[in-house]
């Protein structure tokens, strides 16, 4: 698991990022949503500092909170509808897909005492390793490691690492078994 930080609240300049990447958004990614756009939004997303490899996917119905925290390997897509709440960076590796109305959340709220808008933010990286598939609906939390080649399965809360090449179901998300792939 991914070491939690706590940052107590959002900068200013990073409202005023929001505020721009908001009004881009709308206007010149949100309301491109055929495949042939798929290039724009890439440059859209590279412009606004995301790294992003070749032949990335990116829905335009997909919510990015900060472009300049999600990294995208070769391959990789997020669905339609996906939420990506990234306070902290979200890493999505090679081949790896992010499934329609899933939500990856890398900021949550400090339990040990009384929160208020000023304090007790604390955040941390998701990372989605190579071959891996977070299906429709899943949720996955702030710190985890999605492992190589393994599934989330459809509405599965994650809220602790998954072992590489093993499928994880429910909530909280628990080992079904281990992803055999078919040989051709």
């Amino acid at each position: 698991m991914n070491q939690i930080q706590e940052i107590g609240r959002v900068t200013w300049g990073i409202k005023m990022k929001r505020a721009v990447w908001i009004v881009v958004y709308m206007l010149f990614f949100r309301p491109f949503g055929t495949p042939i756009f798929n290039a724009w939004r890439r440059i859209i997303l590279r412009i606004f500092m995301a790294k992003i490899g070749k032949g990335v996917v990116v829905y335009s119905s997909a919510k990015i909170w900060a472009p300049w925290n999600l990294v995208m390997k070769d391959g990789s897509c997020l669905g339609p509808h996906v939420v990506c709440y990234n306070q902290a960076i979200i890493d999505i590796g090679e081949n790896s897909v992010v499934s329609q109305y899933s939500f990856l959340c890398t900021a949550g709220h400090k339990t040990s005492e009384l929160n208020n808008v000023k304090t007790g933010l604390v955040i941390a990286p998701i990372v989605i390793e190579d071959k891996a598939w977070v299906a429709m609906r899943a949720y996955v939390g702030m710190g985890v490691t999605i492992g190589e080649g393994a599934i989330v399965g459809a509405t599965a809360s994650v809220y602790k690492d998954v072992a590489p090449w093993t499928i994880v179901g429910g909530n909280p998300a628990k080992f079904i078994k281990v992803r055999v792939l078919q040989k051709n």
